[in-house]
């Protein structure tokens, strides 16, 4: 695949548009570098809970092969939709005009925004949590609500210093938390095998649908990162190819994904309870383990929020209402706490957060059709980078044909919603390809395809 060079890009096009959301100038990530930065925004504690919410339904051998399953489609769909803003520098957001249109892109902008907000309010939560905890070890000191302001509005300032910044916090962290991981497994394994042989010895597990449902589970918990993969691989050098880059996709995102979501399938199976800063805060049995991985808890918090649910929210309110990237990082901040995240932290929530990510990817799976079958098979990969940011031309206004070929797409995976992400592809992709080739509304969506 070769690169894009951007130097014939018209100025008068970019002349009020922000730096972030023009063609990236510099690729500061290596191949090290991407796989860090991946592996580190991957440690989420939404992992332990869909880990949790599959206690009874299927085998510990069946819950690592679901993991594996969805780990695998997550990087072959990041590579797919990653290409295009590797080729050309260009954000997620300018990348679906071709698609939605520049007014159409507030719909997948907002589809993609609203689970970001909810994840970075529910990690930070317990992430503050976690911190909490450590302070009443040391200090007595015991005030969550005070503690989870200061450390959302700690990832906030983090995330507005850019991608440079974000790169080095994940390069750093990386090696941390694969240690911890491996840790706290080895403990739960080692205080918890007995409970643990008790809870899985009845369970007979199924291939049927809790099994591909699982599979549903892990990958949605990225699917919101799919679809904006090219706000990642746009800062990847030129010499990383999209072989390469898959790979490094899934060496980053399997091992950690398996950790996490193991780690709390198992501790939810011996304790009954899907909170790993409440087991972790009182089964370590030292004070300084203890310690070190409430603070893991609470950093790995930090290294997701950052890549993946503050930048892509930030960006689409950039595009959608023209705001500075400080204001945007702010403003998604206090969004975060308008999601009341105490109310998804409670055991109860475990069942309901993997509905919700069913839910979500039942729209995402759509998106992510459109973008491919747009670009691979109507486009066949080549963009005119000045109708990408000419607000004026071809692409001004809504695509009707892409918003309809979503809400078909979504409408069959409400069918099925434990696959929705699966379900929605196809009738979604194939929606899309005749809309665009019969609707009269997208002529001029049609410029640089293979129905011009």
């Amino acid at each position: 695949m070769s690169i894009v060079d951007n130097k014939n890009l018209n100025p008068e096009l970019v002349k009020n548009v922000d730096p972030d959301l023009q063609p990236t100038k510099k690729r500061i990530m290596g191949p090290v570098s991407y796989a860090a930065s991946f592996m580190g925004g991957c440690v989420s504690i939404g992992t332990f809970s869909m880990g949790a919410g599959l206690i009874g339904v299927l085998t510990v051998g069946q819950a690592i092969l679901a993991m594996v399953i969805g780990c695998l489609v997550i990087a072959i769909a990041l590579v797919f939709i990653g290409n295009c803003g590797h080729k050309y520098g260009i954000p997620y957001t300018v990348q679906l005009r071709s698609s939605f249109g520049t007014t159409g892109i507030k719909i997948p902008g907002l589809l993609r925004g609203v689970p970001a907000i909810i994840w970075f309010g529910f990690q930070s939560w317990v992430g503050a949590g976690a911190i909490n905890s450590c302070l009443k070890i040391l200090f007595g000191f015991d005030n969550l609500p005070v503690i989870y302001v200061l450390f959302t509005a700690l990832q906030v300032a983090l995330a507005i210093k850019g991608f440079e910044g974000i790169k080095w916090m994940e390069n750093i962290s990386c090696v941390f938390i694969i240690a911890i991981l491996i840790y706290m497994l080895y403990v739960v394994n080692t205080q918890f095998a007995t409970e643990i042989n008790d809870v899985f010895s009845g369970i007979k597990g199924t291939w049927g649908m809790p099994f591909w449902a699982a599979t549903t589970s892990f990958l949605g918990i990225y699917s919101t990162m799919i679809v904006n993969a090219s706000d990642y691989a746009r800062n990847v050098e030129h010499k990383v190819g999209p072989v390469f880059t898959g790979s490094i996709y899934t060496v980053a995102i399997l091992p950690v994904t398996l950790f996490m979501g193991l780690i709390g399938l198992l501790v939810t199976a011996a304790t009954g309870n899907s909170d790993p800063v409440v087991v972790f805060s009182t089964t370590m049995g030292s004070k300084f383990l203890t310690i070190v991985t409430l603070l893991f808890i609470a950093f790995a918090q930090v290294t997701t929020n950052v890549l993946n649910n503050i930048v892509p929210p930030s960006y689409v309110l950039m595009e959608s209402f023209h705001m500075k990237w400080s204001h945007a990082t702010v403003l998604v901040g206090i969004l975060s706490a308008c999601c009341m995240p105490w109310k998804l932290v409670t055991d109860e929530s475990a069942a309901g957060l993997n509905l919700f990510t069913q839910f979500y990817s039942a729209f995402l799976g759509p998106i992510f059709a459109v973008m491919v079958v747009d670009y691979y098979i109507l486009r066949k990969q080549k963009l005119d980078i000045n109708d990408m940011y000419d607000k004026e031309g071809a692409f001004k206004g809504i695509n009707w044909a892409a918003v309809i070929a979503i809400i078909i797409g979504s409408l069959c995976s409400l069918l099925v919603v434990q696959l929705s992400w699966y379900v929605s592809l196809i009738p979604t992709g194939v929606a899309y390809y005749f809309l665009m080739k019969v609707m009269k509304s997208s002529k001029s969506f049609r410029k640089g395809t293979i129905f011009e």
